[in-house]
């Protein structure tokens, strides 16, 4: 409790001595008081508890009534935070002098609301009580911690009007507050008005535009306040350097970071751990993440930030098991985890799907107390989604009492890439409907979901959703309406979208491309891709990915070759594996299959599954059986469990009536429990999503399906078609038919069919690469029925239309 004494009793001050010309307001202190015990007790006490203590003191020796004691003790219970008992002592004081407004204005702007601030602030303005310039700068922290640009920009008038306006720290502090609330021009006009600049002023400017996106800004004013004159001449300290480092990383600049590491040893600066931490995170973000390691490993001290800036810099890199190793080695130092820690290794296990290294921080969240914190939720919601445990990762969402927009977006991106298109969608809707708006990233993951179920009736449902929300405009957001219209099978609609956009990224140049090529339609793809050489974008390894796959699927093999080729000499880019498989796709899809084996026998890498495998499923077009046994033998040491292989090479057996042979793959298979993953094909219809299996008859319409495909078949007879049965063997040739007859696209399309008005288009979607057969029987449904039919496989797409197929039997 603190002891107050009516004012009725108090003593007379001691007369003042006559104002000095620099302060009207300065009472005169005897220099006894600094000496007694009491303001001794006062300037060594660490606690609200030790000045209640003191004060008996002081009031049996009548000192309450000096200036000294009475500002001591506000500045004293306001440092503590106790701005009630500050209060307790500042009201009965008569006359107030303005050193008592100025230290309890520090408290309310330190501990209490801004609010709180500006109204005790307007009380000493009434109270005729100037401000002095730590008054304001008190005040514009305070705005800027709560980002009211309003009050201060009330406040920046307030500062003109006392003539504080050439002031440095009171124009710094506007800096500042301009800065952190986005507004950086605002900022910079404070800042060139200057009269004098000291080097505080330089560093708020300086990580302002770092913070703000504006990078380049940033470190063209660090050259510029080493170049200056007189007073505004300053030199970068440890606080330029850790706002402008994460400006070099913003750029990608290694280079430049290398060289304020050199001004950073040369001018003594590594001594402070934030500059290592900041030179770490920037070596990371720069992809130099070793080097990262070795400051890492010589720092003397490392703080939690530290460790966090090196996790953080693995998982950037893709080293998801060095970042988890690190993460060990802090528990092991006794170092708390911060939740910046846990949400690091959260997304290194994300990347490297160890989902019981999850669960295990999972727990380690819990006893720390960081389960109530929404960031860390999100965080745990991404790793259990990309870790294939959508049901914990809904648990947690379900269960989060405030979910925000991040929540929302980490839930529907898990469900759609674990193959949940359809959560994902109800989610969506759902959170639509509890009024949270959706941003970019939300919509970018709701429709590459549709892309992927190839739907384009709920395509033009985002689209507009796009629009209504006024994301159409947005490039990452138009980018994935580009991919999404190609794989529903619209690409002259992806067209036209791509050709209104007046900036476009890479990667909607790259979705454009692959929309073409996947199309079939490889001399547009082509024509693309030399117009994106010639202008300003330059072509990434994604590029060339969809370009080279494109030649594959029209036959251009000589431009693939070409592609190939200059993708290193002109562009320094190095080939992947998907490269190389890419090329003996194309290869291998012309025919040219000693050429394809010769060139995975001279790749200056070892070839893995996906390259034999496109050398197996040249052989199965070409039916040339001395390949397919080699390519198989490796397909099978690379990747034993993979049925789809299996089956691949049993059925190219089957073609060259090596029937004993394909029983043995077949055999092999069923003594091992390696399985084929079964044929499904799509098609959406009604707001539902029909699913078929090659033989299914659990659909309600199965006999009405069934019946009509019967008919159809007899129909496209007399038209001229013949099933091919040729890879199927131990049966009779009546049974072979009905097997094929019964494919998973034959259903859809007869389903399709029935359920649509004449001259409908009708869409499919196979998991699987589309069989010779139903190739050629839907060439002839399209025809009989004069309907147009878009099968999309697991490769490209094919039209049917007129008992032709746009991929020209070329596929």
């Amino acid at each position: 409790m603190l002891y107050m004494i009516p004012t009725t009793t108090l003593a007379p001050s001691p007369p003042p001595p006559p104002p000095s010309s620099s302060s009207s307001y300065r009472t005169y202190i005897p220099p006894e008081i600094y000496k007694h015990p009491a303001a001794l007790l006062l300037e060594s006490s660490t606690s609200t508890t030790q000045v209640h203590q003191i004060l008996p003191l002081i009031i049996k020796n009548k000192l309450y009534t000096q200036h000294y004691f009475q500002t001591k003790l506000i500045g004293l219970f306001t440092k503590f935070g106790n701005l009630q008992d500050a209060l307790k002592v500042f009201e009965p004081i008569s006359p107030k002098i303005p050193p008592l407004y100025h230290t309890l204005l520090k408290g309310f702007t330190r501990y209490s609301s801004l609010n709180d601030s500006l109204l005790f602030f307007s009380r000493m303005i009434q109270d005729d009580v100037a401000p002095v310039v730590y008054s304001f700068t008190y005040l514009l922290k305070s705005c800027a911690q709560s980002f009211d640009l309003f009050s201060g920009r009330v406040i920046h008038t307030q500062i003109v009007v006392f003539g504080l306006d050439d002031n440095v720290f009171a124009m710094t502090s506007l800096v500042n507050l301009y800065a952190k609330c986005g507004m950086i021009d605002d900022a910079y006009k404070v800042f060139d008005r200057m009269p004098e600049r000291d080097l505080v002023c330089w560093n708020t400017v300086i990580s302002g535009f770092a913070q703000n996106g504006m990078p380049e800004m940033a470190l063209e004013l660090v050259v510029r306040m080493q170049k200056g004159e007189g007073v505004d001449k300053c030199f970068p300290d440890d606080v330029t350097l850790v706002s402008v480092l994460p400006a070099c990383a913003d750029l990608g600049c290694l280079g430049l970071g290398k060289s304020i590491h050199g001004y950073a040893v040369r001018h003594g600066l590594m001594s402070y751990g934030n500059v290592g931490t900041a030179l770490i995170d920037m070596y990371a973000k720069c992809g130099s993440v070793r080097s990262g390691r070795v400051l890492f490993d010589r720092m003397s001290s490392r703080s939690v930030v530290s460790w966090n800036a090196m996790i953080d810099g693995y998982g950037r890199s893709g080293d998801a098991d060095e970042a988890l190793l690190l993460f060990d080695k802090l528990l092991e130092e006794g170092l708390t985890p911060t939740k910046v820690t846990i949400m690091g290794a959260l997304h290194a296990c994300a990347d490297s799907g160890n989902h019981m290294r999850g669960e295990f921080i999972h727990k380690l969240v819990d006893e720390l107390g960081l389960s109530s914190d929404v960031s860390v939720t999100n965080s745990l919601i991404s790793m259990y989604c990309k870790c294939k445990r959508v049901d914990a990762a809904t648990k947690l969402f379900e269960g989060l009492c405030m979910k925000t927009l991040v929540s929302w977006n980490a839930i529907i991106l898990g469900c759609a890439q674990s193959g949940g298109v359809i959560e994902a969608l109800n989610l969506f809707c759902k959170m639509v409907m509890q009024n949270v708006s959706p941003d970019s990233f939300t919509l970018v993951s709701v429709i590459s979901a549709l892309a992927e179920l190839s739907m384009p009736r709920q395509a033009k449902w985002i689209h507009g959703v796009a629009i209504r929300t006024c994301w159409d405009t947005n490039i990452f957001v138009m980018t994935a309406l580009v991919d999404m219209y190609s794989k529903c099978g619209a690409v002259h609609i992806a067209r036209k979208l791509f050709n209104r956009l007046d900036e476009k990224h890479v990667t909607t140049w790259n979705a454009m491309i692959d929309g073409y090529g996947t199309h079939g339609l490889g001399e547009e793809a082509v024509e693309l891709f030399e117009e994106m050489r010639k202008g300003h974008t330059k072509p990434n390894e994604v590029t060339f990915l969809c370009v080279i796959s494109a030649c594959s699927h029209s036959g251009y093999v000589d431009k693939g070759r070409h592609y190939f080729s200059i993708m290193k000499e002109e562009y320094g880019l190095e080939p992947s594996m998907d490269h190389f498989g890419a090329m003996v796709d194309l290869l291998g899809r012309a025919g040219q299959l000693e050429e394809a084996w010769n060139f995975i026998q001279t790749m200056n890498v070892e070839p893995q599954i996906n390259v034999f495998g496109a050398m197996l499923g040249a052989c199965r077009i070409h039916n040339n059986l001395e390949f397919a046994e080699k390519a198989a033998k490796k397909v099978f040491e690379l990747g034993p469990d993979d049925g789809g292989y299996h089956v691949l090479l049993a059925n190219i057996y089957a073609t060259d009536a090596k029937w004993d042979k394909a029983a043995s793959v077949r055999n092999l298979m069923d003594r091992t429990g390696i399985r084929k993953t079964p044929g499904c094909s799509l098609v959406d219809l009604g707001n539902e999503i029909h699913t078929f299996y090659s033989g299914s008859t659990s659909h309600p319409q199965s006999r009405k399906i069934y019946s009509y495909l019967e008919t159809l078949i007899d129909k496209i007879k007399v038209a001229g078609y013949t099933a091919e049965t040729n890879s199927i063997n131990d049966v009779e040739a009546d049974v072979q038919e009905k097997l094929l007859n019964t494919h998973s696209e034959k259903l859809a399309i007869a389903f399709g069919l029935l359920n649509t008005a004449p001259g409908t288009t009708v869409h499919i979607r196979k998991n699987l690469r589309v069989c010779g057969d139903c190739h050629n029987a839907t060439k002839f449904i399209s025809l009989v029925t004069e309907r147009e039919i878009v099968v999309r496989d697991m490769n490209r797409f094919h039209h049917f239309k007129d008992g032709m197929c746009s991929c020209g039997d070329y596929w």
